[in-house]
């Protein structure tokens, strides 16, 4: 067969960065969601969370509340890396996800818009790596923090030639 010259490690959605390669202040937003009943009911099922505030309307409803609340976990998940470029950028110098942190700062309905951003606060250089530390933010679309928190990751230094 012959040869097309299509390269697939070439195949690539950005130019790879290693830990050298960041700045403090960097800045990464992640796509919106609305967040639906089908995304409620998704959740649910592989949590197997059954707590009625987070599947039972009426039971919302009946204790104060607009609709059914969000799980924690669930927003924490709109600040996956993985939905925007950063580990497309760190395919070659990913190490790992080492840590996680969240605090829930206010509530997530059925029928709100969530817009998550990560944000580099901290670079410590290691011999061969480095921890990327990044605050996690979640916004609604009234303009309100719902959780913020915290994402290390351990990446390569950039190979020297």
């Amino acid at each position: 067969m012959p040869s097309t010259g299509f390269d697939p490690t070439a195949h690539q959605m950005c130019e790879q960065r290693y830990f050298d390669d960041f700045k403090v202040g960097e800045r990464f937003v992640l796509p919106s969601r609305t967040m639906t009943d089908a995304l409620f009911a998704a959740f649910q099922l592989a949590s197997g969370d059954n707590h009625p505030i987070h599947y039972d309307v009426e039971y919302c409803r009946a204790n104060g509340m607009p609709h059914m609340l969000a799980h924690g976990f669930q927003v924490a998940i709109q600040t996956a890396a993985g939905a925007g470029l950063f580990p497309h950028m760190t395919e070659a110098s990913m190490k790992g996800f080492i840590e996680q942190s969240s605090r829930f700062v206010g509530p997530v309905y059925v029928g709100d818009t969530l817009y998550s951003s990560l944000e580099i606060v901290e670079l410590k250089p290691g011999r061969t790596t480095g921890t990327v530390r990044m605050a996690t933010r979640v916004v609604n679309q009234r303009g309100e923090t719902v959780m913020e928190g915290s994402q290390t990751y351990l990446l390569r230094k950039r190979p020297t030639e």
